[in-house]
């Protein structure tokens, strides 16, 4: 493009100066300077002419070099720059999983927790793990005053006698997946250190809970009273065989034909009659043995063992071969025994 303006102007430098040679009126001075410049200006371009088709000139090794470092610093700045973006990405892309995660998490900790209501007394769901199944049962696990204990070295001491207060009632008969249960009618009482205590239930275990000295039993009945302020006291009648014991056999005579299942018969029980002659018993402050396991449980444990005979047991087995909790630790635990 310069080449051409520079053509161009010589043309018309030439022409304005071939003009003036024929131009009256120019004086001579004007016409010299005119021819000069269109001469100047011929040269000039003819030496950009020759300049422009000359070959180019070689490079220095120096030259070289200092090319070669250049492009090898615009390289390394460019991969700088290529890391510096991966790197920001990176940490973006850390920065927005961090926080899904954490609005996740809140959504989590803002759900109503469901936790499971389902034990047994075997296998994972079994006693060893009571206090992590549910966050309710954590006594299970942790208390101070768990039941059963084995119960020795009792403080022979002159215990007050407990009075009962059962009469024939009306019942119903569950089979609740965990034992035999029985529900009995309103009026029956206990009473004990000057508080009374109304029977609510009983049920069964196979073996018996309970040790004395080391001794345990085939099976055991746990009656469990409550008073009105929510207090429970619980009697333990520990079975051994021998001759048949009717209350049981009224229950047995009941029994749902299914798990899960209620009978509701029209006949009574006496409670009275599940007692022993003997009313000598030990007494401790425990807990109930199954879940949740809340303590603060008034224990009494009659000293003289309910007959019951081998079939009536061995009917019982047949359903529940084993549904005791194992022997807790008794260290620090006051028990009395009556003399």
């Amino acid at each position: 493009m310069r080449s051409l303006l520079t053509l161009i102007a010589c043309c018309c430098v030439v022409s304005a100066a071939a003009g003036t040679e024929k131009d009256p009126l120019l004086s001579p001075s004007t016409k010299s300077a005119l021819v000069g410049v269109a001469g100047a200006t011929s040269a000039t371009s003819s030496g950009a002419a020759s300049a422009s088709s000359a070959p180019p000139r070689k490079m220095t090794e120096r030259e070289k070099e200092a090319q070669a470092e250049a492009d090898l610093t615009a390289r390394i700045q460019e991969r700088l720059a290529i890391m510096r973006a991966n790197q920001a990405a990176r940490v973006a892309a850390a920065a927005k999983a961090k926080k899904a995660a954490e609005v996740k998490a809140a959504a989590v900790a803002a759900a109503p927790k469901v936790y499971s209501n389902v034990w047994s007394y075997e296998g994972e769901t079994g006693p060893a793990n009571w206090g992590k199944i549910n966050p309710a049962w954590a006594k299970c696990g942790s208390g101070n005053r768990q039941s059963p204990i084995d119960i020795r070295d009792g403080m022979k001491v002159d215990l007050e006698q407990i009075t009962f207060d059962y009469h024939p009632s009306s019942f119903n008969v569950t089979d609740n997946g965990h034992t035999v249960q029985v529900m009995v009618g309103s009026g029956n009482f206990l009473t004990v250190g000057n508080r009374t205590y109304e029977l609510i239930q009983f049920h069964f275990h196979r073996p018996s809970e309970e040790r004395i000295n080391g001794k345990g039993y085939e099976m055991v009945v746990h009656l469990v009273h409550k008073d009105g302020e929510g207090r429970i006291a619980m009697l333990a009648l520990l079975l051994e065989r021998g001759k048949p014991q009717p209350v049981i056999q009224t229950v047995w005579n009941n029994l749902p034909l299914e798990k899960f299942d209620t009978a509701a018969p029209n006949e009574t029980l006496d409670p009275q009659d599940l007692l022993p002659a003997r009313r000598e018993y030990y007494t401790f402050m425990g807990s109930m043995t199954t879940p949740p396991c809340n303590e603060g449980v008034l224990w009494m444990v009659m000293k003289e063992p309910v007959q019951a005979s081998p079939q009536q047991m061995a009917l019982f087995s047949r359903l529940y071969p084993l549904n005791a909790r194992p022997i807790q630790p008794s260290a620090g635990r006051i028990i009395k025994e009556s003399n």
